[in-house]
């Protein structure tokens, strides 16, 4: 029975006995389904999928611990993953979640400055590859930015999407612009979420900041900060909290555009529709200054 082993996996990783008493369904995110587990003493967070994702709650475990070891902003502590049956788990530290103010705002960006600001590595990229959605994200361990988001992130988006009928005429114009358009830009590598819209950040009940479902990697750091604009923004209070602590470089309001073709690309990748349009808009902006 699936469920019983994963109370016994949980068992022998916590090292005390853990027995379901009580399991709900819960939002798991677009692509897994999530579950509550409950022994009526502590609960769990688990997100479930085809055993052959199993690589990506891997990937996902890495990333959340490595948050987590900075000590820098909350992250729920991923406990263990595996596969049984048909299907792989992870499971993860059971979070109450509530609602935030601008004070809580404003505590989330100096949290996630203070884990930016924690130059671990010398290179760009990560111990693995993962994915962003449902998409792979290729993180080869690149000596150069410049190279690095070049080659693993728009030339292997513009590659996906052109197999998928996109029609980009000037993404190659704009590949080859990236040197100049990042120039005078000096990047340490930084863990960074990789993936920090709206929907993947909040509050708990306590009203501290949380942050969740990364795409890990070491990259500049401006790529959550243009990531947080995608979708309408974070509250002006997160990045005055942000600034307080790491301000952003001159520039970053250029920067961000070109970051964020990354994620228009992929929401092409993954749901079609107008994303190809908007990509092309963003690109001739780009070029045009």
């Amino acid at each position: 029975m699936m469920w019983n082993e994963i109370d016994a996996q949980i068992s022998q990783i916590t090292g005390e006995k853990f027995k379901t008493q009580q399991r709900r369904s819960v939002s798991g995110g677009c692509i897994n389904q999530g579950y509550s587990l409950s022994d009526g003493v502590r609960t769990y967070f688990i997100k479930l999928n085809q055993a052959s994702q199993v690589q990506m709650f891997e990937a996902e475990a890495l990333g959340l611990q490595q948050m987590y070891d900075t000590a820098t902003i909350r992250v729920p502590k991923p406990i263990c993953f595996g596969t049984v049956e048909n299907s792989c788990y992870i499971v993860l530290e059971w979070l109450s979640m509530g609602r935030g103010n601008s004070k809580s705002s404003e505590e989330m960006g100096r949290n996630l400055a203070a884990m930016h600001k924690k130059f671990l590595v010398k290179q760009f990229g990560w111990d693995v590859n993962n994915t962003i959605g449902a998409t792979p994200q290729i993180n080869t361990w690149t000596e150069d930015w410049v190279d690095f988001f070049t080659q693993h992130r728009l030339e292997y988006q513009f590659q996906l999407a052109k197999r998928r009928g996109g029609s980009f005429p000037q993404a190659d114009e704009l590949l080859s612009a990236i040197p100049e358009l990042l120039a005078a830009h000096e990047v340490e590598p930084s863990l960074v979420h990789g993936d920090l819209w709206g929907g993947n950040a909040g509050f708990l009940e306590s009203g501290e900041p949380v942050i969740f479902d990364p795409a890990t990697y070491y990259g500049d750091r401006e790529v959550d900060i243009a990531m947080t604009e995608v979708f309408g923004g974070f509250p002006k209070a997160f990045y005055q909290g942000y600034n307080e602590v790491f301000p952003l470089d001159d520039g970053y309001e250029q920067r961000k555009n070109l970051y964020n073709i990354y994620h228009i690309l992929n929401h092409f990748n993954l749901f079609g529709g107008g994303y190809a349009s908007q990509a092309n808009q963003m690109i001739s902006r780009i070029l045009k200054k």
